[in-house]
C-alpha cells in the first residue's frame, strides 16, 4: 500500500502560490484541539468566522450556516453483508495475538452548522489481516461514542484485501435523535481504488506512516444542527424507557404505546428515544 497523505475533500476555490487553504471546519478544528470544551461550545463557530482568510482575499470569512466550503455531509455508502447488531463497546479492536499493520483512526464529527457534536454513536466493523469477517463473534467489531470536543479515536489494523473489493473500514454513525448514516473509509495509493465499483474519493482518509504502524484521520459532517435537547421529553402513555439509564442487548423498553428491543449496550439520553435510534433499539 502506498504511503501518502490524502485529505478526503479539497477546498475549493483560488489558491495563492505555496499555501494551502484552510476551510472553516479545519479553523474550528484547530480551534477545538487549544480551546476548552465551554469555550467552544459557546464561542467556536464565532472564532472561525472572524479569523482572517489565509487567501488573502483582504476580508473576514463570511458567515455561513452550513459547513460546506467543501465539507458537505458525508455520502453515504451501502452497509455490505456482514453488518452485525451487538457489536461491544470499545475504542480497540485489537485483541491477543491479533496480527496485522496497526493502524490509529482519530477524527471528529461535525454538524451542518459546524459545530462539533458529543454522544455521537459511531459502529466500526472491517476485515482481519487476510481479508476475513468475523460472522460468528465481534472480532474487529465495536461502537463508541464521540467525546464533549465531538472526537473519536480507533484502534485497529489495516484491514486486508478480498475478491472484489478494495482496503476499506466500514462505520454506522449516528448523532442523538438523527438518522443512521451508513458509509465506508478508503486508504489513498490503493490500486484497487480504481477498480472499486463503490469506491468514492469523498471518503479517503489521510493516512501516514508512523514507525511499525500507519495513523489516519477522518471528520465525518453529518446531517444535525448541533448539540442535543437538554431535557427529557416525557415518554409516551405507559412507557419504561428513561434517559440515564445503562440499557444492555436484549433488554425491553416499552415507549410510545410499542415495544422495544435493545440491540447494543449504552447509556441511554434525551435524542436517543427507541423511534429515534434503530441503531441501539428494535420495535418488537
Amino acid at each position: 500500500m502506498a504511503d501518502e497523505s490524502t485529505p478526503h475533500s479539497a477546498p475549493p476555490g483560488p489558491r495563492e502560490p505555496g499555501r494551502t487553504p484552510i476551510s472553516r471546519k479545519g479553523l474550528l478544528k484547530g480551534a477545538l484541539l487549544a480551546a476548552p470544551v465551554p469555550l467552544l461550545l459557546g464561542g467556536a463557530p464565532a472564532l472561525a468566522r472572524s479569523l482572517r482568510s489565509p487567501a488573502g482575499e483582504g476580508g473576514r470569512l463570511a458567515p455561513t450556516p452550513y459547513c460546506d466550503d467543501g465539507d458537505d455531509p458525508t455520502p453515504p455508502q451501502m452497509e455490505g453483508p456482514y453488518f452485525k447488531p451487538h457489536s461491544p463497546r470499545r475504542t480497540s479492536l485489537v485483541e491477543p495475538g491479533t496480527r496485522g499493520t496497526p493502524l490509529t483512526v482519530t477524527g471528529h464529527v461535525f454538524g451542518l452548522s459546524c459545530r462539533p457534536l458529543a454522544g455521537v454513536l459511531l459502529d466500526f466493523w472491517q476485515a482481519d489481516d487476510d481479508g476475513a469477517y468475523d460472522n460468528a463473534g465481534h472480532r474487529f467489531r465495536g461502537h463508541q461514542y464521540t467525546d464533549g470536543r465531538g472526537a473519536f479515536e480507533l484502534t485497529t489494523i489495516v484491514p486486508g484485501l478480498y475478491p472484489g473489493r478494495t482496503r476499506h473500514i466500514h462505520v454506522k454513525a449516528q448523532a442523538p435523535g438523527r438518522p443512521v448514516l451508513t458509509t465506508q473509509l478508503y486508504f489513498p495509493g490503493e490500486p484497487r481504488n480504481s477498480t472499486d465499483a463503490i469506491f468514492d474519493p469523498a471518503l479517503l482518509m489521510t493516512v501516514r506512516t508512523v514507525g511499525p504502524g500507519k495513523e489516519a484521520t477522518f471528520d465525518f459532517v453529518l446531517d444535525a444542527e448541533g448539540a442535543p435537547p437538554p431535557t427529557t421529553p416525557p415518554p409516551g402513555p405507559g412507557g419504561t424507557w428513561r434517559a440515564g439509564t445503562d440499557y444492555r442487548p436484549g433488554d425491553r423498553v416499552e415507549h410510545g404505546g410499542a415495544s422495544y428491543g435493545c440491540l447494543q449496550g449504552h447509556r441511554s439520553q434525551a435524542g436517543w428515544e427507541p423511534p429515534n435510534a434503530p441503531a441501539l433499539w428494535r420495535r418488537l
